[in-house]
């Protein structure tokens, strides 16, 4: 993709995601959101939603990137937001990052109270049925990186009833 220090590691399902992950998430409660970045377009400012979108807590970085119909890959503290994304000189938009998001900017500053994962357990037959998603609760309210079906998707407010919610604890 271009972006310095992205280095994928992708798992599938709830169980890989938690054990790989689950305590390093639990344990960014009562860190607060000092900012955030995504890869946007620099022509047209549209969201390149196959990049990771990258949290910033206090110091610790997440860096959360869906792919596929079903892996998630979360990275801590390896993407240099300040570096230029490079390698798609071929491509006719301009990635770069950017600190812009109207879903995201109302969480900064705000004090995470929790994280969960969430598993997609849709009620009739769907091939995304069994993808993860990281959910944030603040305490101004929830926000969400999930699987849109091999790119990120973010969502804010309370998860629909086809999540079943897995509590992380410290």
């Amino acid at each position: 993709m271009g972006i310095s220090g992205f280095e994928p590691f992708f798992l599938v399902g709830i169980d890989a995601v938690r054990q790989a992950h689950g305590p390093r998430l639990a344990a960014l409660a009562r860190r607060r959101l000092t900012g955030f970045a995504l890869v946007r377009f620099a022509e047209d400012g549209d969201w390149f939603a196959d990049c990771p979108v990258v949290l910033d807590f206090d110091g610790v970085q997440v860096e959360l990137c869906h792919w596929k119909l079903d892996e998630l890959s979360i990275g801590w503290d390896t993407l240099d937001t300040a570096a230029s994304v490079t390698g798609w000189e071929w491509f006719e938009l301009t990635p770069r990052w950017s600190r812009s998001d109207e879903r995201l900017e109302p969480f900064v500053g705000q004090e995470l109270r929790e994280t969960a994962l969430l598993e997609l357990r849709p009620a009739e037959h769907d091939l995304a049925a069994g993808t993860v998603a990281v959910e944030f609760v603040f305490t101004g309210g929830r926000l969400r990186i999930v699987n849109g079906l091999d790119e990120n998707r973010i969502e804010v407010g309370a998860a629909g009833p086809q999540y079943v919610r897995h509590g992380l604890s410290r």
